[in-house]
């Protein structure tokens, strides 16, 4: 019998694994089909989890530490889906298909969120799952940049017809591979950081991170930072690099034994990927996209000479009403689509099915009685990573910390601007970075135990 539950755990890890690196592919998973395949494939997953529950499986002790850490985070985030359901039965929705769209996607979510929590709980494992997200994230980066260095210009699957000369990935928007890419940026960046250690310098060590595993690592984050400065994404690169002064400015701050080392490693990272690097691969680009940012006519004596190029705030101030209406229930998960049409004036002549706002989006949809048990989720989760990041004697905890702290706060910067969590892609790999926080303090390093023994 514990045999069994070993074969199914080893399964389980390899398409959890497999799933992370899918969920890109087909345009971030933002299409019905692709969103009922990641719902199935959860749903199996978690059934065959279940049943080598109850076959008995291994490491029952360290499973059960990190479960018990994850408990108040899981109950937060099916609180939230219980209240979607209540939405969909009681027909408080305005859109009831798109409400059980968004239950069953949830539903998914909770499931991954928990099987990443039972089953990436060691070490080794938990370096495993850093290094799979890195590599998915170098890979979708390499494709982006090559498809517009080289001008074919094609998604995964056809040419692509919008956001021609930035790097997309197999996302349609720019903007959502700038989010993804934020979120593998730091777990590449942790994972550095996890590995790093305390030896002297010497020409051998200097030698091993030319030429060993951290080096390797080293270009997969050249090659990440260079596909998320060609996606031209202005609030994607703001939201990275003001992650990366934040946690790492706390970072070096509370580590004073490393404080030069781990220093140099932050500022190699900005300054050699930025100044240097990036400048040859869309930096003006990047830097006029924000200087010539319009949120408004430009009128010279009563005729407007330059028309506003960013409506978004527009669509801000238009959606507020909807808010207004039911800011206890909401309007229903998934309903923006069908009640924004109403609100919005003769200035917007665009079709949105998005708030560009995450957060008015949650406000809107979810109510207050649905979106304050997710924000509860996700600032829990962050002080999560943080303890971890504090926990000075272990350097691989507070590098974990590092990363699911910086990742997490990236995008919560990037989501006041955009809607990268109404991208399934992205809202699991958001899900994925909560578990590590999770596991960046409880999970079992069964070498060290040995090594004590």
């Amino acid at each position: 019998m514990p045999q069994l539950a070993n074969h199914l755990e080893r399964f389980l890890l390899a398409a959890i694994l497999f799933v992370l690196v899918w969920l890109p592919l087909p345009l971030g998973s933002n299409r019905e089909w692709a969103v009922g395949l990641f719902a199935l494939l959860m749903g199996g997953l978690g059934g065959v989890w279940a049943i080598g529950q109850l076959r008995g499986g291994a490491a029952q002790g360290s499973r059960n530490k990190t479960l018990r850490a994850a408990l108040p985070l899981l109950a937060l985030l099916l609180l939230s889906q219980a209240w979607v359901a209540v939405q969909w039965l009681a027909g408080l929705s305005v859109d009831n298909g798109a409400t059980l769209q968004y239950l069953v996607l949830g539903l998914a979510y909770c499931l991954l969120f928990l099987l990443v929590v039972s089953l990436f709980h060691t070490r080794k494992r938990l370096s495993l799952l850093l290094g799979t997200l890195v590599v998915s994230g170098t890979l979708q980066a390499f494709f982006g940049a090559f498809m517009t260095l080289s001008g074919v210009e094609w998604l995964l699957a056809g040419p692509k017809t919008s956001y021609v000369g930035d790097a997309t990935g197999t996302f349609v928007n720019r903007n959502h591979l700038a989010g993804y890419l934020e979120m593998t940026l730091a777990c590449g960046i942790g994972l550095l950081l996890a590995l790093r250690d305390g030896r002297p310098f010497s020409w051998v060590n200097f030698l091993e991170l030319l030429m060993g595993p951290k080096a390797r690592l080293r270009l997969a984050l050249v090659v990440m930072v260079i596909a998320l400065v060609m996606t031209h994404s202005r609030m994607g690169n703001s939201a990275f690099f003001a992650s990366l002064l934040l946690v790492g400015g706390l970072f070096v701050l509370l580590e004073k034994e490393h404080r030069l080392r781990n220093s140099l490693i932050i500022a190699s990272i900005i300054l050699i990927d930025v100044l240097v690097i990036s400048q040859y691969f869309g930096l003006e680009k990047l830097k006029d996209r924000v200087l010539n940012t319009r949120l408004n006519d430009v009128v010279v004596n009563g005729e407007v000479v330059q028309q506003a190029n960013e409506i978004r705030d527009d669509v801000f101030s238009y959606a507020i009403p909807l808010l207004q209406e039911r800011p206890l229930v909401g309007q229903g998960a998934g309903s923006f689509e069908a009640v924004f049409p109403k609100y919005p004036g003769e200035d917007i002549r665009l079709h949105f099915d998005h708030a560009h706002n995450d957060y008015l989006q949650f406000a809107i949809e979810f109510g207050l009685l649905g979106s304050l048990p997710l924000a509860v989720f996700i600032l829990l989760a962050l002080w999560y990573a943080l303890r971890a990041q504090w926990r000075r004697e272990s350097v691989y905890r507070s590098g974990v910390g590092f990363g699911a702290g910086m990742g997490i706060i990236a995008l919560l910067i990037h989501s006041s601007t955009d809607f990268n969590l109404q991208i399934p892609a992205n809202a699991a790999t958001l899900v994925v970075l909560c578990a590590i926080a999770v596991l960046a303090g409880s999970h079992s390093n069964p070498r060290q135990r040995k090594e004590r023994a």
